[in-house]
C-alpha cells in the first residue's frame, strides 16, 4: 500500500514525540510492505512565529491531499498572551473545521503493569477499558456570537454554546457504531437540566438509540459523570458528549492511567482521512531534553493505522508492541518507577523498545 502522510510537530515536545510516530511508521512500511511518504508543515506557535498564521494555507492544502495526519502538540507560554488575537490553539481548531473532523476519539484503557501508577487504588482501575467520543466542531469553542465589549466601564464577555440536530446526530451515531464492537454500552453525557443545548442533545440520542436495539443508552449528568469517572471507571464503555464536556472529562479520565503521556485520540470525518495526535500538551518545560513519553503518539499512529489506511493488522501490531513494551518494564519518567531497572527511558530508547517489539 501507498499513503501519504502529513507531519505536524507543532510546539514543545510534539517535534521529539512525532519523529518517534514516524520511526514507527516506517518501521511498519518496512516488515509489511508498504511505502508511506512524510511531508512535514508548520502549526500552532511554530507557524505564528514563521509567518504570523498558526494555520498557514500552504499547511492546511498539504493536509486536505494527505491520506492521514500526525500531530504533534500546540502552544506554550510564549503564546500565551489572553489578549493576543492569534493564538496556536486557533490552527488546531481550523484545521478540524476545514477537515470536517467533528468526532474526537480518545481510548482510555489501564494496562495491568501499570496500574499501581495510577492515582486510584489498583483494584478500582483494574479492567478499565473506555472509549471518548467527543464533538469536535460545535459547542462554545465555535459557536457564535463570541465577543468582548467594555461599556459603562464595565467589560463584558460573551461565547456562545449551540448546537444543531444535526451535529449532535452525526457523532452520537458514531459512538453507536464503535459500542456494537465493544460492550453494547453507550453513556451520553450532557448538563439536561440547566442547558437547552443539552436537552436537545439528550432527545437526539434517544432517537438515535432507536436505530440500535442491540446497544444500551444510559443518560448522565456531566457532573456526575466526572465523579463517577473517579469512584467506578469500570461501568463506562462507550462516552459520547460534547465539545467542551469531552475536553474536560477526557484530561480527567487520562489520569487513571497513570499519565497523560500514555493517550492517543483520533479525530474522524465522515471520510477516511483523519488527525491523529497524543492528547498531551506541549510540555514546554521538558522540551528538548529527550524525557517525553512518546507512547501516546506511538499509539495514535495505531489509530492511524486503523481509521484512516484500514491496515487492521498493522494496528494491532504496533498496539502489541506497546503492551509488550510496558510488560518488559520500558518505562519514561512520567511513568513511575521503570520496571527492573532504576533509570527511565529517554524519548528516542522508549521509541526503540516499542520498534524492537513490533512482530
Amino acid at each position: 500500500m501507498k499513503a501519504s502522510v502529513i507531519l505536524l510537530p507543532g510546539d514543545g515536545i510534539g517535534p521529539e514525540v512525532v519523529d518517534e510516530g514516524r520511526r514507527v511508521l516506517e518501521a511498519v512500511a518496512t516488515r509489511f510492505g508498504h511505502t508511506f511518504t512524510f511531508d512535514e508543515h508548520p502549526v500552532g506557535g511554530a507557524a505564528i512565529d514563521a509567518s504570523g498564521d498558526p494555520l498557514p494555507a500552504r499547511t492546511l492544502a498539504a493536509c486536505e491531499r494527505a491520506d492521514a495526519v500526525l500531530l504533534g502538540a500546540v502552544g506554550g507560554p510564549k503564546w500565551d498572551d489572553p489578549r493576543s488575537k492569534v493564538r496556536p490553539e486557533q490552527g488546531l481548531l481550523g484545521l478540524r473545521r476545514a477537515l470536517g473532523l467533528y468526532a474526537n476519539l480518545r481510548p482510555v484503557r489501564v494496562h495491568p503493569a501499570l496500574a499501581a501508577s495510577s492515582p486510584l487504588k489498583e483494584d478500582r482501575v483494574a479492567d478499565v477499558d473506555i472509549l471518548f467520543v467527543r464533538e469536535l466542531t460545535g459547542g462554545l469553542y465555535f459557536g457564535q456570537p463570541r465577543l468582548r465589549e467594555t461599556t459603562g466601564g464595565r467589560t463584558r464577555a460573551v461565547d456562545t454554546l449551540e448546537y444543531t440536530d444535526d451535529e449532535i446526530r452525526r457523532v452520537v451515531r458514531l459512538a453507536f457504531r464503535v459500542a456494537r464492537g465493544r460492550r453494547k454500552r453507550v453513556t451520553s453525557v450532557d448538563k439536561a437540566n440547566v442547558l437547552e443545548s443539552s436537552r436537545l442533545w439528550r432527545e437526539v440520542a434517544i432517537e438515535v438509540a432507536g436505530e440500535y436495539p442491540d446497544v444500551h443508552l444510559e443518560h448522565q449528568l456531566v457532573d456526575s459523570a466526572a465523579m463517577r469517572l473517579v469512584t467506578s471507571p469500570r461501568a463506562f464503555d462507550v462516552v459520547v458528549t460534547e465539545n467542551m464536556f469531552g475536553d474536560i472529562l477526557t484530561d480527567e479520565a487520562a489520569v487513571i492511567t497513570g499519565s497523560l503521556g500514555l493517550l492517543p485520540s483520533a479525530s474522524l470525518g465522515d471520510g477516511r482521512r483523519g488527525l491523529y495526535e497524543p492528547i498531551h500538551g506541549s510540555a514546554p518545560d521538558i522540551a528538548g531534553k529527550n524525557v517525553a513519553n512518546p507512547i501516546g503518539t506511538i499509539s495514535s499512529v495505531a489509530l492511524l493505522l486503523r481509521h484512516s489506511l484500514g491496515l487492521e493488522d498493522e494496528a494491532r501490531a504496533v498496539e502489541r508492541a506497546v503492551d509488550a513494551a510496558i510488560t518488559d518494564g520500558a518505562r519514561t519518567a512520567d511513568m513511575g518507577p521503570a520496571g527492573g531497572s532504576s533509570k527511565a527511558l529517554s524519548t528516542v530508547d522508549m521509541g526503540a523498545c516499542i520498534r524492537a517489539a513490533l512482530p
